[in-house]
């Protein structure tokens, strides 16, 4: 995946969920951050819990969070 912040038309064309790591990339914090916020509660996106640990970022939450409204 390439370093750089992706344009919300390219978040739009994602899988229907992404790993944790590719949301906090788009939302512009490191994935510890995100992590942090999830475990709070505290997520500006919905995120799924599969298993035991393993965390997935809805897309559509994470595309309205970046058109400025509500996940």
């Amino acid at each position: 995946m390439s370093t750089k912040t992706p344009t919300l038309d390219e978040v739009r064309q994602w899988p229907a969920t992404v790993a944790v790591a590719t949301a906090a990339k788009a939302l512009g914090v490191s994935s510890t951050q995100l992590y942090g916020l999830i475990r709070g509660n505290e997520a500006p996106v919905r995120v799924l819990q599969l298993g035991r640990g393993s965390k997935r970022v809805v897309t559509a939450s994470l595309v309205r969070v970046l058109e400025g409204g509500a996940p």
